[in-house]
């Protein structure tokens, strides 16, 4: 006897049809209206930024704070 015809082969065709089937049909539904993919991906937020911090001093400020506390410790 085959494997198809018994319990365990049944069980096997089905599952293969489950795992085949379901991709084919989802890529149906979002393909046939790109607005269903927009319905269900659009309304979350998957990327959350924080908010900006405060930027770091530029090179030039750098420089200018470090010729003041030089002049302040040379003062001294």
């Amino acid at each position: 006897m085959s494997a198809v015809s018994t319990g365990k082969g049944i069980l096997e065709v089905a599952k293969f049809a489950v795992y085949v089937s379901v991709p084919i049909g989802l890529m149906y539904f979002f393909a046939k209206d790109p607005k269903n993919l927009q319905k269900i991906m659009g309304g979350r937020e998957y990327v959350v930024y924080p908010p900006e911090g405060p930027r770091p001093p530029s090179p030039e400020e750098i420089r200018e704070m470090a010729r003041e506390l030089a002049r302040k410790r040379d003062g001294l």
